[in-house]
């Protein structure tokens, strides 16, 4: 763990969750002494903020001193006012804003060796070797020169008389750590980079709202996105909206497209579909290098279909707008880690890149990820394109893969028979995703030659007979749907078992795919047991988690979580700017969860909260009192606004009224309270992008899954298969999505408060009081060690991100 040395900060304990992992001492990573410079350049991207702040108020914690260089490599070649240092109040209030608040341009004098000398020169008077540049491969590149050039700018520096002769001792070695900031995504070696996901919030939000003006004049659309050499954006939101038709730099479209095109563009309304909507990338191109724009694509559909068509360009607002609550974790989290590693760097160690594989945040030598980003392009320029597809990594290439099975429908004459029949259901609360993964599952399926059965209302609906064969036009549309239009409920089938049997031999069910939370996990280990007793249930069963509460076992996401976590950060921030240009205020916010505290805890990360009370972390009446004298002091000095987050059954006595009668006693004369409970407004809306494609990609991998353990199990004219890999929730564990047998879960679950044992989130803890300004541990011990890029990660790390 990592312990703040005694630099004011209010005490905490924090009691871990894993007190058996490896522990690093603060001794071993002390910053005292040091000086770390942190800059963003290039292109803005939301999120970067995000960054800056973690990346400030880490430094500050471990007590090194912190440095903005605004205007990015221009700020550091001008010196002067462009250097500041950094101070815990400099970096409040950022965390909502987009764009970044220290500036960004670009530079050509620093591409000099002139400019980088000027740029040495005011790094040395301010007593800066460490370096967190936040941007993208350009900027990362620019970084590695100057560390390269380092001693011999400084022993230049020397001989023209700008620095003493010991200076060269004394600064020996400048560091730098990266983070990639960038909307495009187009950085190998990290499966999202800041700014992606609410670039897809951007478009999503556009392409929603023009869906429904295309429905009711019958309308094309023709929408161009950004990405001039990465068609990240428009393949994922493709994916994320349904789109007829996408065109992207890296898989070019093959000739005769044009009449493919329009042939589907036909097929889709005379399947009484009322709209089409056609995502073009900036840089998309054909076989010949030749680009491809929206008006070539808009005039084509006039003069071959004579369909009424518009064009629209998003451009810029792509990179606007407030971070999604998706980008502000993971700077938080990246920002973190980049002082982590400059904390732990040597003269020898190479300059390195902060990056994201599934859930676990990795060091990649930088040079290694610039390259590999510069031979996608180097590919793209000699038209090897499908080796292009697999250079981008597997999350690009499950994309594609993902987007053609679900978009193309191949002909019957096509498809094989397979002649099992697999019903998908939700069960439990709904959750914004689930209509994505129906949709998902129902084509997929078709696809792989089943027949798809959709099963109304969950297990009441199944033993009532509420069972209906689902065509492939039928889940037209429902990718952008919130709630679950399946119908869910929360019964489980321990009571109706027999009927239920009894449903699936009338229906002749093969195969089951179970859609929800703890209620599915706990319906699939009554099904499995009762496989014992009834045959009909020696089938293959998989399970996908679905819960905005990310309660499942087994899993460390859930479909439905993101947009209920964007849910809750949206609230936050209009709740504490209702207070803004007012007196001192304190918001006490409840949020859903049942007895899991991930909503609470991970969302007042991205909100910033000051404190957040969870079931799993108990708490006292003197931790209570130890948090109000914490924001007293804090509101005396710097902040005009608190918030604390509560979970809603972290404590059966300290309820939200209870806490907010006491912050509003204790708080008197310094600041008021107010409170506010969320409600089910976490479980409404429509899907975030990230919940859309999380659905979308791992139900298309459940039904190939489903697919295998059905041929496998398919003897003398029958499906047999019972067991326990045959009854499976598929989960993201760290990097990787894995199949796991329900029964071996059992030991992980706590039935009574329904929630998994161990919760990999509970180490963000630490990170949100931290940068709420309080003394506590830190655990290290799952932070990104040093690694090398390889081409193919095992097991498809990359398809665990969903994105």
């Amino acid at each position: 763990m990592v312990q703040a040395p005694d630099t004011g900060l209010a005490q905490e304990t924090v009691k871990m969750a894993q007190p058996d992992s490896k522990k690093i001492f603060f001794e071993n990573l002390s910053g005292a002494g040091k000086a770390i410079a942190v800059l963003t350049s290039g292109g803005d991207a939301q999120g970067m903020n995000a960054a800056v702040r973690a990346v400030v108020r880490m430094g500050l914690y471990v007590g090194a001193k912190v440095y903005f260089i605004h205007e990015g490599y221009q700020g550091m070649v001008d010196g002067g006012e462009n250097i500041k240092e950094a101070t815990w109040e400099s970096v409040s209030s950022m965390l909502q804003v987009g764009g970044t608040v220290i500036g960004s341009a670009r530079c050509k004098e620093f591409r000099s060796h002139e400019g980088r000398l000027k740029a040495a020169h005011n790094l040395v008077q301010h007593g800066i070797t460490n370096l967190c540049v936040i941007g993208g491969d350009g900027s990362l590149t620019g970084a590695n020169l100057f560390r390269e050039e380092w001693s011999g700018l400084l022993t230049e520096l020397v001989e023209q008389g700008s620095i003493e002769a010991d200076a060269v001792q004394k600064y020996s070695a400048l560091h730098i750590v990266g983070m990639v900031g960038s909307i495009d995504n187009d950085f190998c070696g990290t499966d999202m980079t800041i700014g992606t996901d609410s670039a897809l919030h951007r478009i999503i939000e556009v392409v929603d709202a023009i869906m429904t003006t295309a429905q009711s004049h019958q309308r094309t659309f023709v929408l161009e996105v950004m990405g001039r050499h990465c068609g990240y954006l428009a393949l994922v939101s493709a994916l994320a909206c349904g789109a007829d038709w996408v065109l992207i730099p890296e898989m070019p479209p093959e000739d005769g497209w044009e009449d493919k095109m329009c042939q589907k563009l036909s097929a889709n309304r005379a399947g009484m579909k009322r709209l089409n909507i056609i995502i073009v990338a900036e840089g998309a191109i054909d076989h010949k290098n030749k680009p491809i724009t929206t008006d070539y694509v808009k005039d084509l559909v006039v003069k071959c279909l004579g369909f009424d068509t518009r064009v629209t360009i998003l451009g810029h607002v792509q990179r606007g707008g407030t971070p999604s609550a998706f980008d502000r974790i993971l700077a938080s989290r990246m920002g973190v880690e980049a002082v982590l590693a400059l904390l732990e760097t040597t003269a020898n160690t190479p300059a390195c890149v902060v990056s994201l594989c599934g859930n676990q945040s990795v060091r990649l030598p930088l040079m290694e990820c610039v390259q590999m980003t510069q031979e996608v392009q180097k590919a793209m320029d000699e038209k090897r394109f499908e080796e292009a597809v697999k250079l981008r990594g597997r999350s690009f290439e499950n994309n594609l893969k993902t987007y053609k099975l679900l978009a193309h429908r191949k002909p019957e004459s096509e498809l094989p028979t397979s002649n099992f029949n697999v019903a998908v259901l939700n069960v439990g609360a709904p959750a914004a995703g689930m209509n994505a993964a129906v949709r998902s599952a129902v084509r997929v399926g078709i696809s792989e030659g089943h027949k798809m059965f959709a099963v109304s209302d969950g297990f009441e609906g199944f033993y009532k007979g509420q069972i209906k064969e689902i065509k492939w036009a039928d889940v037209g549309g429902w990718t952008g749907q919130g709630g679950s239009l399946l119908g869910t409920k929360r019964t489980l089938p321990a009571k109706y078992v027999d009927k239920i049997a009894e449903q699936m031999r009338e229906n002749n069910i093969n195969a089951l795919l179970i859609i929800g939370g703890f209620e599915a996990f706990e319906s699939l280990l009554q099904l499995c047991e009762a496989r014992a007793a009834y045959e009909e249930f020696c089938i293959p069963m998989c399970m996908l988690p679905a819960t905005i509460s990310n309660n499942v076992p087994g899993t460390d996401l859930s479909i439905g979580a993101d947009t209920a976590l964007n849910a809750i950060v949206e609230t936050c921030d209009r709740i504490k700017q209702s207070a803004s240009g007012t007196k001192r205020r304190v918001f006490i916010i409840e949020t859903m969860g049942g007895y899991c505290g991930y909503l609470a805890s991970v969302g007042g990360l991205a909100a910033g909260a000051d404190a957040a009370y969870i079931y799993e972390e108990p708490f006292d009446i003197r931790d209570l009192q130890a948090n109000v004298e914490h924001l007293t002091e804090k509101m005396k000095t710097s902040i005009q606004r608190g918030l604390v987050l509560r979970n809603e059954n972290c404590s059966e006595n300290y309820t939200t009224d209870f806490i907010y009668q006491l912050y509003s006693e204790e708080g008197r004369g310094v600041f008021d309270s107010r409170k506010n409970v969320l409600g089910h407004m976490q479980q409404g809306g429509a899907p975030s992008p990230f919940d859309r494609n999380f659905g979308t990609k791992i139900s298309a991998k459940a039904m190939q899954w489903i697919t295998k353990k059905l041929v496998e199990s398919f003897r003398k004219g029958r499906v047999f298969a019972n067991t326990e890999d045959t009854c499976c929730l598929l989960g993201m564990r760290r990097r990787a999505l894995v199949f796991q047998p329900v029964v071996q879960l059992k030991g992980d679950t706590d039935f009574v408060h329904r929630i998994p044992k161990e919760q990999w989130w509970l180490k963000l803890r630490p990170l949100m009081k931290i940068l709420a300004k309080y003394k506590t541990s830190y655990d290290v011990s799952d932070s990104g060690q040093l690694e090398h890029v390889v081409r193919n990660r095992p097991r498809e790390s990359d398809a665990s991100v969903a994105m």
